[in-house]
């Protein structure tokens, strides 16, 4: 598999705006959207699952690492793009799913993690250990001891390793990236006033710490593939606003990754942005973006979109049946209340809204569940059956339109989901530069 990573970091300590997206999603739109971007700008994918959405026990998405990997390939294969060219990484990797349990406990499942991923072929590994488990001291909501969080990262690279050397050898090895941002990410729960940059000193501290725990344990080597530290650059998003970026508070944090050789910024919860802000965190040496819930949100506008259409335009037609398909997302949205429950607040009405248009992207949750899979597929069978006319796209999808009428897009409800996908994956992709490192 390609490996970009060092190349990104020395355009960046040189100065040019270069960096990475990453794709933190396993929606199969999304991915196969992704893959059409890349193949557009002659580029590679970058795709990192979490920790709650892909480990060993399958996660919300019922993915082990191993079938996560299956269904990447054959994704790719269907999409006739090379799988060399897809670079896996894994998000967030540590005891969080198992923070109600012991520590020790935790740690032992977060083992098993690491070391399923890397067996699978994971090559970008976040190692986040700043989670509290049930038995750790201090305070619920406050960080973590720096040296714990070091200790145990520690603990997972060696695991890391071990497993790569034994099963893919010296040519295959890890590149790491450590801490992690505040808050959890996937968007606020409340406002956005409490976001806050990540100081100078938290982050030498953290970088500092680190590094003398992987050399005290004899990984001189794996700490030269840390490739980045996961900050808080200041943005973020809640339900119906985002927190833009805003050079000036994060210009201290930007002077000082300058000074440290060989790492880069990571920044989460990037959703969102305006692409002169992605573009401007990418020159501010954030040079990894991720992003995650704008994609599904984006693939959830292109639904809803189509499924106003198929309305409009086939309601009143002799022998077809509606999808539908907006009525079975929200009942087995209520049905299958946790994964949002705890997220949206207010009124009957206000948590109704957020469902379907929360930045946050909960129904993302959901788009698996097998009947929403069939009121999804009833959908784009009645649309490729009876394709709209180019009138109804105008209303309801616009950008969509425009592409049918130049002849740049098919009209089908496929090509008009992964179009609608490829409006923020295109965005990041200019903003990131990363096309340029295959020019």
């Amino acid at each position: 598999m390609i490996n970009f990573f060092p190349e990104i970091v020395r355009h960046q300590k040189q100065g040019k705006v270069i960096g990475v997206y990453s794709i933190c999603s396993s929606n199969q739109f999304v991915i196969e959207a992704a893959m059409l971007q890349a193949k557009k700008d002659g580029s590679a994918v970058l795709i990192e699952p979490t920790v709650n959405q892909v480990n060993q026990f399958g996660g919300y998405t019922g993915n082990t690492p191993s079938q996560f990997v299956s269904q990447i390939k054959e994704t790719a294969n269907d999409m006739t793009f090379p799988f060399d060219r897809v670079v896996l990484g894994g998000d967030h990797l540590g005891p969080n799913p198992w923070k109600k349990a012991p520590a020790e406990q935790a740690m032992e499942k977060s083992r098993n993690l690491v070391e399923a991923y890397v067996l699978s072929g994971f090559r970008k590994i976040h190692l986040d250990t700043s989670i509290r488990c049930a038995d750790d001291p201090g305070k619920p909501h406050t960080p973590m001891d720096d040296a714990i969080v070091a200790r145990r990262a520690v603990d997972l690279c060696k695991i890391a390793e071990a497993t790569a050397r034994k099963s893919r050898g010296e040519s295959a090895l890890p590149v790491y990236v450590i801490g992690t941002e505040v808050p959890v990410p996937g968007g606020v729960e409340g406002g956005l006033e409490a976001v806050e940059v990540t100081t100078v000193e938290a982050a030498k501290q953290t970088i500092e710490v680190t590094r003398d725990a992987f050399l005290q344990a004899g990984l001189e080597d794996a700490w030269n593939r840390v490739i980045a530290t996961v900050v808080q650059p200041g943005v973020e998003f809640g339900d119906t606003s985002v927190k833009s970026y805003n050079p000036a508070e994060a210009e201290a944090l930007s002077s000082f990754i300058e000074t440290v050789d060989g790492i880069v910024f990571e920044a989460h919860s990037t959703d969102y942005q305006r692409e002169a802000d992605l573009q401007r965190l990418t020159a501010d040496h954030f040079a990894i973006l991720k992003v995650g819930p704008w994609l599904t949100y984006a693939f959830r506008e292109a639904v809803f979109a189509l499924a106003i259409t198929e309305q409009e335009w086939l309601e009143s037609r002799k022998g077809v049946s509606l999808s539908h398909v907006r009525r079975v997302l929200e009942d087995i949205m209520l049905e299958k209340s946790e994964y949002w429950e705890g997220y949206y607040h207010g009124t009957a009405f206000d948590r109704q809204f957020a469902r379907k248009y929360s930045y946050s992207d909960r129904s993302r949750y959901y788009w698996q569940n097998t009947r929403v899979q069939k009121a999804l597929e009833q959908l784009f069978s009645n649309l490729r059956k009876y394709p709209p006319p180019l009138t109804i796209l105008s209303q309801f999808l616009p950008n969509q339109y425009e592409a049918v009428r130049g002849g740049a897009l098919a009209r089908t409800p496929e090509a008009l989901v992964h179009h609608k996908i490829m409006e923020v994956t295109g965005i990041y992709s200019r903003a990131t530069g990363f096309r340029e490192l295959f020019r």
